[in-house]
């Protein structure tokens, strides 16, 4: 399965190793498309591939670290 998200960072998490961690303790493949950090906030555009209970998993490990998880409903980054 892939799947495309927008993953909104805050400035309680923006320092964290997020994404790092997500492609360690999950079993999924991360890709980031498109990404534009500042110094308190950060929107990356990132492909999970795996294991449909896996991204799950991952979704809901972002969540739960206080990213904001939205599905990328159309195809922006390959324009």
């Amino acid at each position: 399965m892939r799947l495309r998200l927008y993953l909104t960072f805050n400035i309680g998490n923006i320092t964290k190793p997020l994404i790092w961690q997500l492609g360690r303790d999950f079993s999924v493949i991360t890709n980031i498309r498109t990404a534009e950090v500042k110094e308190s906030t950060g929107l990356v555009g990132i492909e999970l591939d795996g294991a449909e209970e896996q991204i799950d998993a991952a979704i809901v490990w972002l969540k739960s670290e206080g990213v904001q998880v939205e599905p990328i409903e159309q195809d922006v980054i390959e324009g």
